[in-house]
């Protein structure tokens, strides 16, 4: 599997814990999601919301016009969504300021190797899922 150096950390990360260990990092990683600069302020207007997340989140891309066409990941969900907000920030941590070509290149099910489908429901894995082909849908239309 091709993953962005980050995103590989972190599959390496979790397959490397017990499954409620698992469920603890991800919990951990929902509090160290970013602010939102001010220019999305007003998420609902301004970003796209993933309507598969069992919790209001709202996304936007942004890629850079250099050579490298770099990606900027941008999250907004709610800090009583712990779940969804770590599946935001593994988004972020793992692919935020990665080569566009890096992100399109993530596997459509590179969630599966994390091994959250013990700690979780299938309905939340299958927001990660929608996260990430907003995230590449984003992406291609930039570039």
């Amino acid at each position: 599997m091709s993953l962005p150096p980050q995103l590989e950390e972190l599959v390496e990360d979790f397959s490397g814990v017990g499954p409620k260990d698992r469920l603890q990092l991800l919990l951990e990683l929902s509090r160290e999601l970013p602010e939102l600069p001010e220019r999305y302020a007003d998420a609902a207007d301004s970003m796209e919301q993933v309507h598969e997340c069992q919790s209001p989140l709202f996304l936007a891309v942004e890629v850079d016009d250099d050579a490298d066409r770099r990606v900027h990941l941008f999250f907004s969900a709610p800090p009583e969504a712990p779940t969804t907000r770590g599946f935001a920030s593994i988004m972020h941590t793992g692919m935020d300021g990665e080569p566009a070509e890096a992100v399109l290149a993530v596997p459509d099910d590179f969630y599966t190797a994390l091994g959250l489908a013990q700690a979780v429901s299938p309905l939340r894995l299958r927001g990660m899922a929608a996260m990430l082909s907003r995230i590449k849908k984003q992406v291609r239309a930039a570039v």
